[in-house]
């Protein structure tokens, strides 16, 4: 799994007006490559309960949301398409990780993500 997020998420960032108009080659490429990282994203947490939780959510929080998605949704501009991939990386995460958190409080490896979803 380590090697896959390591050398196999590839999610280019182009200028906005490059991707701004979702029939280019650029924008179809760089939507394509985000929804393989969230795929790949659904597949790491499913290990969750079968490897050690803190490898789990240092691949999957750590490395892939933080490094790779959360940078291709913040450059999404606010709309029906950032929702919807706000809404594809939320349904990844485990229940089981929130069940002993405060209200009002989150995983640290979350807290830019929630930041984003405030606004």
């Amino acid at each position: 799994m380590k090697k896959s997020v390591e050398e196999d998420v590839f999610i280019p960032l182009y200028p906005k007006s490059t991707v701004e108009d979702k029939s280019s080659l650029h924008s179809k490429f760089q939507e394509r490559r985000f929804w393989s990282a969230v795929k790949l994203l659904s597949n790491v947490v499913l290990w969750d309960g079968i490897v050690q939780e803190d490898k789990v959510r240092d691949l999957g929080l750590s490395k892939l949301l933080n490094r790779y998605l959360l940078l291709n949704i913040l450059n999404t501009p606010l709309g029906p398409d950032n929702i919807e991939k706000c809404n594809k990386v939320v349904a990844c995460l485990p229940e089981r990780w929130f069940q002993d958190l405060k209200g009002g409080s989150t995983l640290p490896e979350l807290l830019n993500f929630c930041r984003h979803l405030q606004q």
